[in-house]
């Protein structure tokens, strides 16, 4: 009885959703208060349905209930516990789910957070909101009920997919989700603005918010996919230019343009048309991204189904809200003013460059992701479009994207002076140069690209520091005053400097480990060493492993430095039992910000073990850095003006007039 309650929740949730989508629209066309007032009520009703759904998922899968087919496919007694809640989403069926959980949560945080906004507006974003979560909950009722049941129960589940039982579950696709999904905010916050006509700076005010927010856990989900791929796949790459790693990236440089294009239609009420086509693109590249996993369209280990039918239920819903979207734009665009002109040297200008650099880069990657797929749904012709290409189109878009950041902070708005900004910049310039000629005159010029690279990181890390001492008069005023110029300067100022600073600690790790990586592919035998770079492994022996569904071999080294002992490392080659599926876990020892990895291949019969030894020159820097960029942007939006949005006029006081 309880997983029918789970199921009748997305019933009146669903139900729910097509009042919020259809009730507070007539109302906002009618100017009828209390039609607009129900979109609030609807919008946190969906959420609590919708959890109350996930919850009773959930519990399936704690209590091993086999009676649910969704639990019998993913799930096994012997999992522990973390395992047991995270295989709630580890399939398609569940990850919808948690898909629509955060969509409607979002809704009901606009519901409930927004108090400033227009009623007339709050009303057509929940309204736009709503009808993006019918959709999506048809299709859960319709093609992937994860409610199912299997009469008779089996005793016993088929298990999770090996791949998938790690901690990584349990953080990636939450993260990722609440990314792509609070996209959607910005998106039903462009449509109700078109459908208004209200677009002026309060608007990018009350967008800015949510899009930074998706925006961070987009970060973060990035980062925590590519450090669990690193780890989890034993071949030692932190991207791979996969196709759904793609699909997770296009959102992020979209949505990265969106809050630049935003600044701007905030401060000067430019770049209106420019900003709502960005806030639809990139909700539209997060819709994208969900086809492409469940579609059967892609065959990744990142693909969720395959199953065509999903797909085309999938794509019906991208076409009605994209080309609908789009189609709404290009009816009222026509009618919405440019707003403030500037200079092509001004603030303005280098955010333009930035976003002109931005959706450039995205859509190589969207021609190098989805022209293997039109190709051969053309031609039946497979190709396959790789790291080479990314590397030889979208690496040379952003080198000039990373010069320019430093200087966009030192140009004023409407109209700059470059001269001005350069002389401020003279230190990080300095800085940067001098490491191309100390790293010159150390490695000799087949370094030459990689010193480039990390100078261009020193650079993004300099040039942020030197707009945070700029503003605050460092060593032209005393200590004191530029701690009290710092105190006082808005939090949003500091966030896009940490930000901008992560970006040159991400580059330098992408640079540092790619430049100066070493492998070394050995067959060892007990007590056999393998040396990499200053540091020397000893195979010591096997270690025999067993935990719930699988068992396995571990093999223990002892690393030395200068003959002394610094780390003990285990990597694992195990086999799970249930699915008859082999795995291999690395082992990864950090040593400051560089990373000696270790993964096994095949061990003969005589006990001989192919190792695949790693140095990992500052690759750790890749994942700090996106937690840096992240800091950045929570320290944003703990500034009061992003908090609160738009503050609403004071009202005129009325005196009383005395009896």
């Amino acid at each position: 009885m309880i997983v029918e309650i789970g199921h009748y929740a997305l019933v009146l949730a669903l139900a729910l959703a097509l009042a919020g989508g259809t009730l507070p629209f007539w109302g906002a066309l009618r100017g009828d208060v209390r039609l607009m007032s129900v979109a609030s009520t609807t919008a946190v009703a969906q959420f609590l349905f919708v959890a109350l759904s996930f919850a009773v998922l959930t519990y399936a899968y704690v209590v091993s209930d086999f009676s649910v087919q969704n639990v019998v496919e993913n799930s096994h007694t012997l999992k522990p516990l973390l395992y047991k809640i995270s295989g709630v989403w580890g399939n398609h069926e569940g990850s919808m789910l948690l898909w629509v959980l955060i969509l409607v949560l979002f809704g009901a945080l606009v519901a409930m957070f927004s108090e400033n906004l227009p009623l007339k507006l709050k009303a057509l974003v929940l309204s736009v909101q709503s009808w993006i979560s019918a959709a999506f909950l048809l299709f859960i009722l319709i093609a992937s009920n994860p409610f199912l049941r299997l009469d008779p129960a089996p005793l016993e589940g088929r298990d999770l997919n090996p791949l998938l039982q790690d901690v990584g579950l349990a953080i990636h696709p939450p993260l990722l989700y609440l990314g792509y999904v609070g996209c959607s905010i910005s998106f039903a916050f462009a449509i109700a603005a078109l459908i208004d006509g209200r677009i002026d700076a309060a608007w990018a005010r009350w967008v800015r918010p949510w899009t930074l927010t998706a925006w961070c856990f987009l970060t973060l989900g990035i980062a925590m996919g590519s450090y669990w791929a690193y780890y989890e796949l034993g071949w030692g790459g932190w991207w791979f230019w996969d196709p759904v790693e793609n699909a997770s990236f296009m959102p992020w440089l979209a949505a990265t343009a969106l809050l630049h294009s935003a600044i701007v239609m905030e401060k000067r009420e430019a770049l209106k048309i420019w900003t709502i086509l960005l806030a639809i693109l990139t909700f539209s590249l997060s819709l994208l991204g969900t086809f492409l996993v469940r579609s059967g369209v892609l065959t990744s280990v990142h693909a969720f189904a395959t199953d065509p039918t999903r797909g085309i239920f999938i794509l019906c819903i991208l076409c009605v809200f994209i080309g609908g979207a789009f189609s709404l734009f290009a009816t009222r665009a026509g009618s919405l003013s440019q707003g403030g002109l500037f200079a092509p040297i001004s603030r303005e200008g280098a955010l333009v460059l930035n976003n002109l650099l931005l959706t450039a880069a995205c859509a190589t990657v969207l021609v190098g992701t989805l022209y293997p797929l039109a190709l051969e749904a053309l031609t039946g012709e497979k190709i396959s479009v790789g790291a080479p290409f990314f590397d030889m189109t979208f690496g040379p878009m952003m080198v000039p994207l990373l010069v320019a950041v430093p200087f966009g902070p030192f140009l004023a708005w409407k109209r700059g002076d470059i001269v001005a900004a350069g002389q401020r910049l003279l230190f990080a310039f300095g800085a940067a140069m001098a490491v191309v000629v100390i790293g010159l005159a150390l490695m000799g010029t087949p370094s030459a690209l990689a010193l480039f690279g990390v100078a261009l990181a020193v650079w993004l890390m300099v040039g942020a520091l030197s707009e945070i001492g700029f503003r605050t008069k460092l060593g032209r005023v005393s200590l004191a005053e530029s701690w009290r110029r710092g105190a006082g300067l808005p939090r949003s100022a500091w966030g896009t400097m940490v930000a901008h600073f992560g970006i040159g600690v991400t580059v330098l790790g992408i640079i540092a480990s790619t430049a100066w990586n070493t492998e070394t592919i050995v067959t060892l035998k007990p007590g056999e060493t393998v040396t990499i770079g200053s540091r020397v492994l000893t195979m010591d022996g096997f270690v025999p492993l067993s935990g719930g569904t699988y068992t396995g071999t571990g093999v223990r080294f002892t690393v030395r430095q200068g003959g002394n002992v610094v780390a003990t490392m285990e990597p694992e080659k195990r086999l799970y039992t249930v699915q008859n599926m082999p795995t291999t876990e690395a082992a990864i020892k950090t040593f400051g910000f560089s990373q000696l990895y270790v993964s096994l291949g095949d061990v003969s019969a005589d006990g001989a073990t192919v190792v695949r030894v790693y140095w990992k020159t500052l690759v750790a820097l890749i994942w700090l850095g996106a937690l840096v960029m992240t800091a950045g942007g929570v320290l944003s939006l703990s500034d009061r003006r992003l908090r609160v949005g738009a503050p609403k006029p004071a009202r005129r006081s009325v005196p009383v007039p005395a009896e």
